[in-house]
């Protein structure tokens, strides 16, 4: 079984209806595909030609970071993967300097469960392409990468000069810039005089404002059904981010693979079917959403809670690879259940 990325399913069509049909406040919409997934920007307000400007403005943000920042085709980013490959320093942008320097503290915080230092590592399980085979990899090629441990920690910035005491480290954002995207439309929409708006990045989503006064509803995923699990009210300036075993895997043999691999064994997690995080409005609460739940996946059910403490991520929803619902206290009660409340633990 082949299988493309398949973004979380949101409430948002339903609220764009909703929307449309009242006739009283006019919306904006448009999508695109980035980032390898599906981008969706909502603009609620009178000004339709404002909103419509703006919103070209992020989509070309959007597509200028993918394609300066493109793991897997020319770009920057390949540039400075091969300079690293070949043990050369390499002299990089400002803005590739400062990805570099907050992803190290963005994985510093999640112990480097989260690290964009792996691209080899997920170019050997094939999960770089939009389609990928049905294959294992080499077990030579995954133990001679494990016992190399590349890692974002092994790069060096002096100025903006890279060096790398790692020759396998290969930098790919994937996991990391569509958060940072969020932040850059929030802020492109502000600058440019829209205050109400709903920003989805294949399921890591930020709410600017509300629509008509009423805060943007939004749903998580069920791991394994269709549909929402539950939703929430997202309040001005807040972020949500999910990271699902759903989203990017293939099956062989009755085992799941999925993208979300550990740098520590090289194999993706089994121990997780989906996590999602709820990140407070902030300068970074997109790039933080994207970011922080990853390292929470990976973490198992014996570490999650700790990994989660040191990101100071205090919204968490995890659900086990039996189905188990574990929720952080001050998360259970923002989640409205669309169904029959399911079984929860509740922890501090």
């Amino acid at each position: 079984m082949s299988r493309r990325l398949l973004a979380p399913v949101l409430t948002i069509a339903a609220a764009s209806l909703l929307l449309a049909a009242c006739g009283r406040t006019a919306l904006q919409e448009q999508q695109a595909y980035v980032f390898g997934t599906r981008v969706e920007v909502l603009v609620v307000g009178d000004e339709s030609e404002l909103a419509r400007q703006a919103i070209a403005s992020v989509l070309r943000e959007f597509d200028r970071l993918h394609r300066t920042y493109h793991a897997w085709q020319e770009s920057e980013l390949t540039a400075l993967n091969s300079a690293i490959f070949d043990g050369r320093p390499q002299q990089v942008g400002d803005e590739l300097a400062k990805l570099i320097h907050e992803s190290q503290e963005l994985a510093k915080n999640g112990q480097y469960l989260f690290d964009p230092g792996i691209g080899q590592l997920v170019k050997t399980w094939g999960f770089h392409a939009e389609e990928f085979k049905t294959v294992l990899p080499p077990e030579g090629d995954l133990k001679r990468l494990i016992a190399a441990h590349p890692s974002i920690q092994d790069l060096s910035l002096t100025g903006n000069t890279v060096t790398s005491r790692n020759k396998e480290v290969a930098l790919d954002f994937g996991g990391y810039l569509k958060g940072v995207a969020l932040d850059r439309a929030a802020n492109i929409l502000r600058q440019q005089g829209i205050h109400n708006a709903l920003i989805n990045i294949g399921g890591n989503v930020m709410a600017l404002g509300s629509k008509e006064g009423r805060p943007w509803r939004v749903g998580i995923q069920h791991p394994r059904q269709s549909g929402p699990l539950a939703t929430l009210e997202l309040a001005d300036g807040e972020a949500i981010g999910t990271s699902g075993d759903y989203q990017r895997f293939f099956e062989l043999d009755g085992k799941r693979y999925p993208h979300l691999l550990d740098p520590r064994s090289g194999y993706p997690d089994n121990q997780t079917q989906a996590v999602t995080i709820l990140i407070p409005a902030g300068p970074k609460a997109g790039t933080l959403s994207d970011a922080g739940s990853k390292p929470i996946f990976i973490a198992g059910p014996e570490a999650w809670r700790q990994v989660a403490r040191q990101q100071q991520l205090q919204f968490v929803l995890r659900i086990d690879q039996n189905g188990q619902i574990e929720v952080t206290d001050k998360f259970a009660g923002r989640l409205k259940f669309t169904t029959n409340k399911p079984a929860l633990i509740v922890v501090p």
